[in-house]
């Protein structure tokens, strides 16, 4: 029996997208890590991206045309559903609709030659950011200069089978970076978070909304024929990130300690050079 190339290549194609994927994402773990949110490249006047995902739509996770303004076939079902003013219909059409996550670029302290990864968070800790800049103490904790690294951790609660991110800001001011080869890897070498997930058409989101809402005729489906891009181990991922995105999160301002300054008039005029460079234009 010949080998199905095309199968063998798609599964490699998948394997190649999840590594890259793990490599420019960063999660929080027990253990107290220090990060720096970085200005975005793509958009330099706001760091944090929204994206909106359809969780567990045939045990897959899709990306939402409406994070970019764009048309999303099951989003509007799930509005049409809503609207018929029946029970049932309502519950049904809001669990179709897209969930918020935000992700902002972020270089983890001790690990900056790796260059720029993305971090996601749920609405609480978002939040919790957006507060923290908006209060005169902290401002723009994400300015390259004079902004401020924040501490992040997670802990198990009881009742939740998934780690719930804390954090604290520090207030203490330092450059994001004095070396010269991480500050081309910020302000050059950025990825594009589009890079990392797939925006499927119109039609192929139509196609999984069907196969969501009619499961026996896609299982008969895939017993003819198996999908090559299921993707296992970024899908699992993905779902934590979903049950993280609604669960209570919580953050705490650090006491001021003593901490030495990092930060020197070359060092300073170094990252807003290169700053300048990365954003004319935009």
């Amino acid at each position: 029996m010949a080998l199905d190339l095309k199968q063998i290549k798609g599964r490699l194609e998948s394997l190649k997208k999840t590594n890259k994927k793990s490599n420019l994402t960063w999660k929080p773990t027990e253990k107290e890590t220090t990060i720096r949110i970085v200005p975005y490249k793509f958009n330099p006047d706001n760091p944090f991206i929204e994206l909106y995902f359809h969780y567990e739509l045939n045990n897959k996770t899709y990306l939402s045309p409406a994070s970019f303004g764009e048309r999303d076939p099951i989003m509007e079902i799930a509005q049409k559903l809503k609207s018929t003013g029946d029970k049932e219909n309502w519950k049904l059409g809001r669990s179709l609709e897209p969930k918020l996550r935000t992700f902002a670029p972020v270089i983890v302290r001790g690990k900056e030659h790796e260059g720029v990864k993305f971090w996601g968070f749920g609405k609480t800790i978002y939040e919790d950011l957006l507060s923290n800049i908006s209060d005169p103490d902290y401002g723009d904790i994400t300015d390259p200069v004079t902004g401020c690294d924040i501490v992040v951790w997670t802990v198990k609660e009881e009742g939740k089978n998934f780690a719930t991110p804390k954090m604290r800001i520090k207030r203490h001011s330092t450059p994001v970076t004095e070396d010269v080869d991480v500050l081309k890897k910020i302000t050059e070498d950025q990825p594009d978070i589009k890079e990392l997930y797939d925006l499927k058409s119109y039609e192929e989101l139509e196609e999984a909304l069907k196969k969501h809402l009619n499961p026996e005729e896609a299982a008969e489906e895939q017993k003819e024929s198996e999908s090559t891009d299921k993707e296992e181990s970024t899908d699992k991922e993905e779902s934590t990130d979903k049950e993280e995105s609604v669960s209570e999160e919580t953050s705490t301002a650090e006491t001021p300690q003593a901490e030495a300054k990092v930060e020197t008039p070359k060092a300073a005029a170094n990252v807003n050079d290169a700053f300048k460079k990365m954003f004319e234009g935009k």
